[in-house]
């Protein structure tokens, strides 16, 4: 099993769904934990399920001052940082029901959703990886983890404000990445592979029963894979491969460098990659070159 003794994570989101089960995972490896979530009695109720091992810090990833304490308050409890995964959002339920028919068109929404929906699924990103990145930086090593969705789904018309929201998640990402290459610090994109079986998913219609909908600790295997067994790809080639994904052990989001574009190309310099949980494989080939191994303190 992955051990991840020795390294602490903050993982935004965790009171319930796909953040409860990585943060259980977390721990499960081995990690210090803390949990993040706006709602004060629903990260109590994760925290006392999850037990030790893991602390509670009530917050608003879209707010600096929150996002401050809540690296003060990890520092506190466990003197360090490693790891951040920006898994906290909202879903696309307000603007449709599960089966579309209802959905609002883009123009159609409320200005008020709008902001809502960039505050919390692309600033909130923003706003957590600015406040931990200098002790990140500081120590030469971290791994950053953006949950966002599938492409088509960032797309989608009948998604509302969604979409919009994490494509900018996932434009962050990319520049985070290229930003802190040859630092030790990596960026990477993880999404669950399809509907994950967490509120956002109305259980009425087609998904009332919930069997059909991915189970949030899919998440697992690939957040808490040992991000020291990879070292991030720093060359400028850029490798035009075929889309299609193909398994590979090290294919997890903590690890696999490369950015996938929409055309199908993987941009090899820039250390993020799209891993799809569900399918255990990442959205694009790997490079042609095999990755070396290092080890990385911190």
């Amino acid at each position: 099993m992955t051990s991840l003794s020795g390294k602490t994570a903050i993982v935004t989101g965790a009171g319930r769904g796909l953040g409860k089960a990585m943060a259980q995972g977390l721990v499960d490896a081995g990690a210090n934990v803390v949990l993040v979530e706006l709602d004060r009695d629903v990260l109590d109720q994760a925290a006392a399920e999850i037990g030790k091992g893991c602390i509670a810090a009530a917050g608003d990833v879209s707010n600096p001052d929150d996002a401050k304490r809540i690296l003060a308050d990890c520092l506190a409890a466990f003197g360090g940082l490693h790891i951040l995964v920006n898994n906290a959002g909202l879903g696309p339920e307000r603007f449709r029901d599960t089966d579309r028919s209802n959905a609002k068109m883009i123009w159609e929404i409320d200005l008020a959703d709008w902001r809502l929906y960039l505050d919390v699924n692309t600033t909130g990103h923003f706003v957590m990886t600015q406040a931990v990145m200098p002790h990140l930086l500081s120590q030469d090593w971290g791994r950053i983890v953006n949950v966002t969705t599938s492409l088509d789904t960032m797309t989608n018309y009948t998604n509302g404000a969604y979409g919009p929201s994490k494509a900018g998640a996932e434009a962050l990402a990319t520049m985070i990445a290229g930003g802190v290459a040859g630092t030790g610090v990596t960026c990477n994109v993880l999404i669950p592979g399809g509907p994950a079986d967490t509120r956002m998913i109305s259980a009425t219609g087609v998904y009332e029963n919930r069997d059909k909908l991915i189970q949030p600790d899919v998440m697992v295997a690939p957040a808490v894979h040992e991000p020291r067994h990879v070292a991030p790809v720093r060359d400028a080639r850029r490798v035009q491969l075929d889309a299609q994904a193909r398994v590979a052990h090290h294919h997890r989001a903590l690890g696999h460098p490369g950015v996938v574009r929409g055309d199908g190309a993987v941009q090899v310099d820039v250390g993020v990659a799209r891993c799809d949980a569900q399918r255990l494989h990442c959205l694009a080939p790997c490079p042609p070159a095999p990755l070396q191994s290092v080890d990385q303190g911190g």
